[in-house]
């Protein structure tokens, strides 16, 4: 801006207006063409992401779909092999694999719900276990009474997937001393206090038994899930001094 004097002598204020041409406006359009490219770039691996996720979740369901099969299947070969062993010894050898088997393919089932949920109804959980667990006992005619009580806590799927193991093999191992009866409790005295415990009705176990000294593959399985969720182990009497009761502290 300046100041120039008029054809009639008179001063005039004159202001100097840059002009740009297309050439001048020429970064801004491609600082505006880069960042619709970034855009694009990100919807791109967005809707790839999503699209993988998606993919890895349908080949873990058929992954568990494939291997429940596959475990049913076991199970039934075992449970045909037991029929011609020449053994008493081996009938029985063999009955209980395929029974641990098969239990734990439908353990693996219920598992498989819990998919995508961070924290589950415990009790329900554990009834729902309990009550194909009963089933699958129950099919050489004796009739298994499991029973789930205590409190109603929710707890993380984390630590209710190993925990439903361990109910799994506690109460199968019950089966084949009790006369009939098990039961599934549930204490909850606070958060950081809780009590998982396996009550039958059988003839108790041996005095001075030492379950980490023991040879048995499913207390095997239950100290090496009891130690994976930091918890702690307990056999007590059962119910007014008869059976065993199998504590697990968490």
């Amino acid at each position: 801006m300046s100041g120039q004097t008029g054809e009639a002598g008179f001063p005039m204020l004159v202001r100097r207006v840059p002009i740009h041409d297309r050439q001048d406006r020429k970064p801004y359009d491609v600082l505006a063409a880069e960042l619709e490219a970034a855009l694009a770039r990100e919807e791109t691996y967005l809707r790839e992401k999503k699209e993988l996720s998606e993919r890895q979740a349908m080949l873990a369901q058929e992954f568990e779909h494939r291997l429940v099969n596959g475990m049913q299947v076991i199970a039934s070969l075992l449970s045909l092999q037991s029929r011609s062993a020449k053994t008493p010894e081996a009938t029985d050898q063999l009955m209980i694999a395929a029974r641990r088997v098969a239990s734990l393919a439908r353990v693996h089932r219920r598992l498989h719900l819990l998919d995508h949920q961070e924290r589950v109804e415990f009790k329900v959980y554990l009834q729902n276990l309990c009550e194909d667990l009963s089933a699958l006992l129950s099919q050489d005619g004796s009739g298994y009474a499991i029973v789930v009580e205590g409190a109603d806590v929710e707890i993380p799927t984390t630590r209710a997937i190993p925990l439903g193991f361990i109910v799994n093999e506690l109460v199968t191992n019950a089966a084949k001393y009790a006369e009939g009866h098990v039961t599934v409790r549930i204490e909850a005295a606070s958060q950081a206090d809780r009590r998982l415990s396996v009550i039958d009705d059988g003839p108790g176990l041996p005095a001075g038994f030492n379950p980490e000294h023991g040879n048995g593959l499913g207390m095997k399985i239950v100290l090496s899930l009891v130690q994976q969720i930091g918890g702690e182990l307990r056999i007590l009497p059962g119910d007014n001094g008869r059976g065993t009761r199998f504590t697990v502290n968490f």
